[in-house]
């Protein structure tokens, strides 16, 4: 975690431009400030200006080729970039691996961006402290703000760490020692930490925010409706930790809610203006293709039409293959869920919270929590996806297959969520293996090289060696 920190800082909050297009993010001069003023001399521009900045830094590396989606969602079998001319390890190692340290961009990914951004909002907290010319209550906006981000990039890192651990002591020097591996349980209870005390605050916040969202928060862009996507937040994190009841207590303070559209929530968008950053995994992509077996083992409507979510968000294209023979995968689906440049990719939104509270209720377990569960499955199995009500057997292992299902082609190529759920419940091999069923799952990644070259207790960390899949 100790490199390329600084240089990271420079890149978000010394010349990265505001999010491009219609979707732009119009902040302040982001020739400041710089690090070295925010830790020293803050003045309000230049912490409004970070605080919006946190923005640009949570988006890096999200819809990049060898991004967030592309290769969590091939873990969890979504997906896959079948581009091997360029690069042979988005199948031999996302798919069959092991995952190596060496491969910050594949095996060992998502953690110097999501550090880089962690480490801004921490200056950032720090100078909000010394800060003179913002009043309380925009003191008390950023705080909240930022310790939603700084739970969110924390959230990225654990869940593809997993049993690893993870840092969570990153108020250090950028040259100093590096922060302990912290255990997974200490990490969600620091997510849950900043969480809690990012709601405090926004309570506090009064109408507005001193700084400006970008237009992918839609209304959400005021301290009392940011709180709900705090609170949605809080929800997932609860769900993944099997916190049922408080992930409940957190959908009912969130923006949850049945008659609104299924898309409402928060997103990253993105831009095609100069320097600016592009959605790079977009329907034309050459080599991005979706996992062949979704259309076929998708349920059926009563028309004997396949799950609309299948066919609104997959079509057949030109074949693609990648690998090396034997060990390749080949697949002629293309997603069709960001048609250009601009289209912006979800950070959590309605659709995922009706089903986390189905997913609570099903941890619940009672026959009045099942039934529950299913009234949220059956809305989301009949609107989104065109199905007719749940028919099977009534257990809770059922009804988590079907939840299962449901969240699986319901938040398709967003954010690696199958990985993530199929591995929560020990239910991976139930995906398909791929690559001349050479594929391996994987329950975690490795830290990269950087990370473990900069400690001394690199050779007793599990994180450190490679991950071998099932």
């Amino acid at each position: 975690m100790r490199t390329q920190l600084r240089s990271i800082w420079a890149a978000v909050a010394l010349g990265v431009p505001a999010l491009g297009g219609c979707d732009k993010l119009d902040v302040t001069d982001l020739n400041n400030p710089g690090l070295d003023q925010l830790e020293q001399n803050p003045t309000p521009s230049a912490v409004n200006t970070a605080a919006s900045g946190l923005l640009i830094g949570l988006r890096n590396g999200v819809s990049a080729e060898n991004g967030w989606v592309t290769i969590v969602g091939a873990m969890g079998r979504e997906g896959y970039n079948l581009n091997t001319v360029s690069d042979p390890r988005y199948i031999s190692e996302v798919v069959v691996g092991p995952l190596s340290p060496g491969s910050p961009a594949f095996g060992a990914n998502f953690w110097p961006q999501r550090y880089a951004n962690i480490r801004n909002a921490t200056v950032l907290l720090n100078a909000v402290d010394n800060v003179v010319g913002l009043s309380d209550a925009e003191k008390e906006g950023i705080r909240g703000f930022t310790k939603t981000i700084q739970a969110l990039e924390f959230l990225s890192v654990i869940v593809s760490r997993d049993e690893n651990g993870a840092v969570i002591d990153v108020n250090r020097p950028p040259t100093g020692e590096p922060g302990p591996i912290a255990p997974p349980e200490e990490v969600y209870a620091k997510i849950v930490e900043l969480l809690e005390e990012g709601r405090t605050h926004l309570q506090a916040a009064g109408g507005a925010f001193s700084f400006r969202l970008s237009t992918g928060f839609g209304s959400f862009d005021t301290p009392l409706q940011f709180l709900k996507v705090n609170r949605a937040i809080r929800a997932r994190v609860a769900v993944y930790l099997d916190d049922w009841n408080t992930a409940l207590d957190a959908l009912l303070q969130s923006f949850l809610d049945t008659n609104a559209p299924l898309s409402t929530g928060v997103y990253h968008v993105f831009g095609t203006g100069s320097g600016d950053l592009t959605n790079l995994i977009i329907q034309s992509h050459p080599f991005i293709r979706a996992e062949p077996s979704l259309l076929t083992s998708a349920q059926l409507q009563p028309n004997n039409q396949p799950d609309l979510r299948a066919t609104t968000k997959i079509a057949t294209g030109d074949p693609a293959t990648g690998g090396t023979t034997p060990i390749t995968v080949t697949s002629d689906k293309i997603f069709t869920l960001y048609p250009d440049p601009t289209s912006p990719v979800a950070i959590i939104r309605n659709e995922e919270l009706i089903l986390l509270r189905a997913e609570a209720n099903v941890g619940l377990g009672t026959g009045a929590s099942i039934a529950a569960a299913l009234d949220d499955i059956n809305l989301i199995r009949t609107n989104a996806g065109g199905l007719a009500p749940y028919s099977g057997a009534q257990t809770a292992a059922a009804v988590l297959d079907e939840l299962l299902y449901n969240k699986r082609y319901s938040l398709l190529w967003e954010g690696g969520h199958s990985w993530i759920d199929f591995r929560h419940y020990n239910k991976l091999t139930a995906l398909p293996r791929q690559a001349g069923e050479n594929g391996k799952f994987f329950t975690k990644m490795p830290f990269p090289n950087n990370e473990c070259l900069a400690r001394t207790d690199a050779a007793s960390l599990p994180g450190c060696s490679p991950v071998v899949g099932q």
